[in-house]
């Protein structure tokens, strides 16, 4: 297991947001995160990757499902949050053959061409600025027949609840999706509203050319 050293400005909203967070993250987050494992289990139909980038990994709750469900895969997480990757280094202890986590902004790609599946697990609503910039970067680090999926939040009819989630640095407009199907036009796509009904999530399997068969 191995991290990159990249300085992150410790007066970042985000890392400091985190490093309040870290520590009750994987006790209060499942209730607003649903549909983690179902996307990864939506993602397993579509493909059986060798190299998997997990962008916002956070504590590396999908990395530890990720490892489960393709033994064979070699696996990144990048996450901007030192406080998010101290969690994750002693969950995915057991991972630390074939697991690289990467202290680091998705500015840029990671690796052009390597990855065959691109995973974004509610990161990109929180990239505010820096969700198209990631995208565009994914689109590069996607081997040829790549796939990308992605569960996030999508929008809410709450101005109330919308003024709440930015608060907690998540925008919720809608604004997703349509630069999804830009740069992954093969694929599937499902909004979902949730069962208290004060916002809508979806889903996105996509990739930039299509598979035949």
């Amino acid at each position: 297991m191995t991290t990159l050293d990249q300085p992150i400005p410790e007066r970042s909203a985000i890392v400091h947001y985190y490093r309040l967070h870290a520590r009750i993250y994987d006790l209060t987050r499942w209730t607003f995160l649903r549909g983690r494992e179902e996307l990864i289990r939506r993602a397993a139909t579509q493909c059986q990757p060798r190299h998997i980038l997990d962008v916002g990994c956070g504590t590396g709750k999908n990395l530890l499902h990720l490892g489960r469900l393709f033994p064979a895969a070699q696996l990144w997480g990048l996450d901007l949050s030192p406080h998010m990757l101290t969690r994750a280094h002693k969950k995915l202890e057991g991972l630390r053959p074939r697991l690289t986590l990467l202290q680091a902004a998705y500015d840029r790609p990671v690796s052009p061409g390597l990855f065959d599946l691109v995973v974004f697990s509610y990161a990109l609503s929180m990239f505010n600025p820096g969700w198209e910039i990631a995208l565009e970067a994914a689109s590069h680090d996607l081997s040829p027949e790549g796939a990308i999926a992605v569960v996030d939040f999508h929008d809410s009819a709450s101005p109330g609840f919308k003024g709440w989630m930015g608060l907690n640095h998540v925008r919720l407009d809608s604004h997703l999706l349509p630069r999804l199907e830009d740069l992954f036009p093969w694929g599937e796509w499902t909004v979902r509203p949730t069962s208290w009904g004060l916002w809508s999530i979806f889903f996105y399997i996509g990739r930039k050319v299509k598979i035949e068969g």
